[in-house]
């Protein structure tokens, strides 16, 4: 280590510290060229030990997540799955199909649901035809038929329908751009002395066009293909209950306007409704002119139903 020496020196009223530092020499050389060389070649060495090192610990480190990717756990056969599928609550099957592989092709198949639907059938049940046991034997659109039917016969979905306001706070706009399928209406007796009417419009979300078919929705095994058809899939079913019989024109076309607002009485609800014959593109505003239109007036209730629950009646 270099060596330091310090000296007070008294100068009139000021003390000076004087430092004297001595220097260590090089080691033993021949010249200064040699030492550096020296020095140079050492630094190399270590950079090149620790380089060396650095990639040892990353393969390891690689054989470690591999080892734990091979035994991160055990593959179960169906059979235990779709024993563990008898216990699921029907709002669970989301979560249930995504704990792996095997327990999303249990959901897919026939087994899986017509379990769910004798666990959860209820003999005094109001049921349409084919929503009825001897109906629900058709393989094809099973998974559909048995979601429906849990809207009659399964309470906290039956709830859902039943919590839907009268009147929506807001005009919905889901069927905007849609297509109306089918239009009927029927009649409604209830504990007025007078009848109320129904008008149902069934109407079909225009699907976009995939770039490519990875950004699809998840295909079931080809063996299960006719247990998930659906042929009322993306469609909406839109109720409007009226107190008295309006004669409308049989419309077929894309909905181009729905808005809901006060009745002429100021007691209820007005229903306007627009169709067009040819499909609206984005950004073309079309004229109030053009298309067919509807007034529903009054109005006694207004709701929209999407989804299972589009053919509850």
């Amino acid at each position: 280590m270099n060596k330091e020496h310090v000296t007070p020196v008294a100068s009139n009223s000021q003390t000076v510290t004087i430092r004297k530092i001595s220097i260590k020499t090089l080691p033993n050389h021949k010249n200064k060229g040699e030492y550096w060389g020296c020095h140079q070649s050492k630094s190399r060495t270590l950079c090149i030990h620790e380089r060396t090192v650095s990639r040892k610990k990353k393969k390891k480190k690689r054989k470690r997540h591999k080892d734990l990717d091979g035994a991160g756990g055990e593959e179960y056969p169906m059979d235990i799955w779709l024993l563990l599928a008898s216990y699921i609550r029907p709002e669970d099957i989301v979560n249930f199909s995504l704990i792996c592989k095997n327990a999303w092709t249990v959901t897919c198949t026939a087994a899986f649901w017509t379990r769910l639907y004798r666990r959860h059938y209820m003999l005094d049940a109001s049921l349409p035809l084919r929503l009825r046991p001897e109906s629900m034997e058709k393989l094809r659109c099973l998974r559909a038929c048995v979601i429906r039917s849990l809207y009659h016969t399964y309470e906290p979905f039956a709830a859902r329908i039943s919590k839907n306001p009268a009147i929506p706070e807001s005009t919905p706009s889901t069927l905007k751009n849609s297509k109306c399928l089918l239009f009927w209406c029927r009649r409604i007796v209830g504990n007025r002395q007078e009848p109320m009417w129904e008008f149902n419009f069934k109407s079909k979300k225009q699907s976009p066009r995939l770039k490519s078919k990875c950004m699809g929705r998840l295909q079931p095994p080809i063996q299960y293909e006719d247990v998930h058809t659906n042929p009322d899939q993306d469609c909406c079913l839109l109720q409007v209950t009226t107190l008295n019989f309006i004669f409308i024109p049989i419309v077929m076309g894309i909905f181009t306007l729905f808005t809901i607002n006060v009745s002429t009485d100021m007691r209820h609800h007005r229903v306007r409704l627009m169709f067009q014959d040819p499909p609206v593109r984005g950004g073309w505003k079309l004229c109030c002119e053009q298309g067919v239109q509807i007034i529903l007036d009054p109005a006694h209730s207004v709701r929209l139903f999407g989804g299972a629950p589009v053919f509850l009646m």
